[in-house]
């Protein structure tokens, strides 16, 4: 039986909760998904792992940094937080664990985009601003690229969020991917 050929392209690697899973979208409509197709469109050589996992926090991605590493990733779209944030956990603890992600992440050799998230007003004002500062701070401590928000131009609109008006439906996938690829093009070569 003959081997499957190995796909020797240059790993992105999409790390983080459901939003990078693709959570209620049919298999193969995940913003990861659209992501790999807006890079072979734009003939960009690179192959995009989806390490995504429902309901994961920035604990259970630190605790997993060493599987993504282990693709020797050229980039990785890390996008976490937002778990950490609806359970209303301590920042500092969020803030901790994105950094040492950040850090083990670049350490191993990889280039870092940083995909900001946002929480319900009805958090309350001071964790909200606390929380939405993580982002840009640990963009300016790391010289990182960051995407404001990973749900730009998705969040909130019919027909682009699901019931639950956390997670994007397939044609919101398609944007936030065309939104993050447009993020990260000037960090990829041709």
């Amino acid at each position: 039986m003959p081997k499957a050929a190995v796909d020797a392209r240059p790993v992105i690697v999409a790390f983080g909760d459901s939003l990078s899973a693709g959570y209620g979208a049919e298999a193969g409509m995940s913003y990861p998904d659209y992501l790999q197709k807006e890079l072979d469109a734009a003939e960009f050589g690179y192959r995009v792992a989806n390490q995504g996992i429902s309901g994961d926090t920035t604990s259970g991605g630190l605790a997993r940094v060493a599987q993504a590493t282990e693709l020797k990733p050229y980039l990785v779209i890390l996008e976490l937080g937002g778990n950490d944030g609806l359970r209303g956990l301590p920042l500092a603890v969020t803030r901790e664990n994105l950094d040492k992600m950040i850090v083990a992440f670049k350490d191993a050799g990889a280039k870092v985009m940083l995909a900001g998230m946002t929480l319900p007003r009805n958090y309350g004002p001071e964790y909200v601003k606390g929380f939405e500062q993580i982002y840009p701070e640990l963009e300016k401590k790391h010289k990182i690229t960051r995407m404001r928000f990973l749900l730009e131009g998705v969040a909130m609109k019919a027909g682009l969020m699901q019931e639950d008006q956390i997670h994007p439906t397939a044609a919101g996938n398609k944007i936030v991917a065309r939104n993050v690829f447009q993020v990260i093009a000037p960090l990829l070569r041709k």
